[in-house]
């Protein structure tokens, strides 16, 4: 069954040009894993540095043990502490609707 991660970045204004250059080839790169299934980045049109990020993959102890871990995410795990205000929000859901 699938999950999907529910991620909210608050951004560094400062900081927010770079945010999104690091994020955008992880976007692009995990794409073409096995195991992935869709994801969206969405911006709140009133805090432009708020961002949600909804990833939905086929298997958590693949995500944990081995998408985690790839290097292309190498320089955007590296950056988070310098890119984000405060911790990034996770949670996991599990979709009900519609049912494949």
């Amino acid at each position: 069954m699938s999950e999907t991660y529910v991620i909210t970045f608050h951004v560094r204004s400062a900081q927010r040009e770079r945010f999104l250059a690091l994020l955008m080839p992880v976007l692009e790169a995990m794409r073409h894993e096995a195991t992935f299934v869709c994801a969206a980045l969405h911006v709140d049109p009133d805090h432009p540095d708020l961002f949600q990020l909804h990833e939905t993959w086929t298997d958590r102890d693949d995500v944990v043990k081995v998408q985690l871990n790839r290097p292309y995410r190498e320089a955007w795990h590296a950056a988070l502490e310098d890119l984000l205000e405060r911790p990034r929000d996770i949670r996991i859901w599990k979709p009900i609707w519609p049912s494949r």
